[in-house]
């Protein structure tokens, strides 16, 4: 029970955020039932979690599509008690780590506003080429947790699919760069993205908000040695760019090359080599630090950083950090389910197989207003999903021993020094969910709600009880 009274104390720190108190409340209610149900099976599941009467379905869909929680202010509420309320927030140059990628969620749904024909880019020869779904963009706060770190999200956004006007011009990296202002908080950052996010308007963008650009970039990229200074006076300009370099050209040599241990996360016994220079990177027309990285194992890679002042060892550490970030899109998609909503728009002509942006300016104000109103409510779920996934792992974090205590189970992976994973942490959650209703009737508002509208016959949370 003690678990989700810690749950509880930052759970209410989150009523900034709603206009009305019973929108706070049915919060509460959406994010205790994610955290516990036993399915991903849409808003159903929420009810099954809890035990509420039927009735309380149609309550929650209203929820989702009201507009008395704003997704943005829940966001930066959100990252505010992340970093209040997180023990341990690693940093490197006194700078807090954000990771950024994107991730594709399938959608099968014909009614469905943003759904579009998607290319994966992907290894995995059991993901197809081509899929019909939504295109995310999210940004994670690296945390610490004993001896492990945790990618927390922050926030998540849907930004394809949709054109509301032919005048707008906004790339995805333009949108990534405006959800990290969203998030960052006016902290230092670096900002840790792979070989898409290396481009100008990212760089610039990042820069101008306060932060640094760690990335891979690709192995044609090249770059420019500083101009020698002319002793001679000439007619215009002086030159900027030196000699051309190719990236991959500071490989050749492995005498220039130094060695050392291998910085990157959970690699042990592990030695690379690796190469650093300081030359013009021409889509931002300053210096950038390059770091050329042979492994022994995983190959060749080429890193950059806007950052003069960190070390080459430290890009490699940053670098190697950002597959956190791939861990945590996994639980957002298999424990929590923070992508799986399933509304659809009654109003809307069905979408073919492989078609791609619905464009918008020309439809009726009606129509536009009944699609902004839809995906505002995808937009909701998502958020709410991420901080589901953040309070897991905050008790992870912080309460280890308490999570494993109300685990109730075993699993052969239990390691010292490692935090339980959100899935253990869930059915923590889970199991002591019964004592805590019933034994906080009065100290606590979201248990005297819940009660009152649960349907004992289906309970499952309090059949055992009754």
């Amino acid at each position: 029970m003690q678990i989700w009274l810690e749950w509880w104390y930052v759970v209410c720190e989150l009523r900034p955020a709603c206009s009305r108190t019973r929108s706070f409340i049915w919060l509460v209610v959406t994010l205790a039932g994610l955290s516990i149900r036993a399915d991903l099976l849409g808003v159903t599941s929420i009810i099954r979690a809890l035990g509420l009467h039927e009735k309380y379905y149609d309550r929650l869909l209203d929820f989702f599509h009201s507009s008395s929680i704003n997704s943005d202010k829940l966001a930066i509420i959100w990252t505010s008690l992340v970093l209040r309320f997180f023990p341990v927030i690693p940093k490197i140059n006194g700078r807090i780590i954000l990771l950024g990628d994107g991730i594709k969620i399938p959608k099968a749904g014909k009614k469905m506003p943003a759904v579009k024909c998607l290319h994966q880019e992907s290894e995995n020869n059991a993901k197809p080429e081509y899929i019909m779904g939504h295109s995310c963009q999210a940004v994670s706060l690296v945390v610490g947790a004993e001896e492990s770190a945790f990618a927390v999200p922050l926030s998540a956004r849907i930004h394809e699919g949709l054109v509301f006007s032919n005048r707008c011009r906004r790339k995805l990296t333009d949108k990534m760069v405006s959800l990290v202002q969203l998030v960052e908080a006016g902290l230092s950052f670096y900002f840790v993205g792979d070989a898409y996010y290396a481009c100008h308007v990212v760089a610039l963008g990042i820069i101008n908000i306060g932060g640094h650009l760690v990335s891979r970039v690709r192995c044609n990229a090249v770059a420019y040695e500083p101009a020698p200074k002319s002793t001679t006076k000439h007619r215009g300009r002086p030159k900027f760019y030196g000699k051309k370099i190719r990236l991959m050209s500071l490989f050749s040599n492995p005498n220039k090359m130094s060695n050392a241990d291998s910085p990157v996360y959970g690699e042990k016994n592990t030695v690379l080599l690796y190469r650093s220079m300081d030359l013009i990177w021409k889509p931002l027309g300053r210096v950038v630090r390059f770091v050329a990285v042979a492994h022994p194992v995983r190959g060749r890679c080429l890193l950059m950083s806007t950052d003069l002042t960190v070390s080459a060892i430290d890009i490699i550490r940053l670098y190697g950090i950002r597959f956190k970030i791939e861990v945590s899109f996994k639980n957002a998609l298999r424990v929590v389910g923070a992508y799986a909503y399933h509304f659809w728009l009654g109003a809307m002509k069905p979408i073919k197989r492989g078609s791609g942006n619905q464009y918008l300016h020309c439809q009726t104000e009606k129509y536009r207003q009944a699609v902004k109103r839809k995906f505002d409510a995808y937009q909701r779920h998502i958020q709410i999903g991420l901080i589901v996934q953040g309070m897991l792992q905050y008790l992870s974090a912080t309460y280890p021993r308490l999570v494993w205590k109300n685990f109730g189970s075993w699993l052969r992976t239990i390691r010292p020094g490692i935090p339980p994973s959100e899935m253990v942490t869930a059915q923590a959650l889970r199991n002591c969910f019964p004592e805590f209703l019933l034994s906080n009737v009065k100290s606590v508002p979201l248990t005297k709600f819940i009660l009152k509208r649960v349907d004992i016959g289906r309970a499952e949370c309090l059949r055992l009880t009754g």
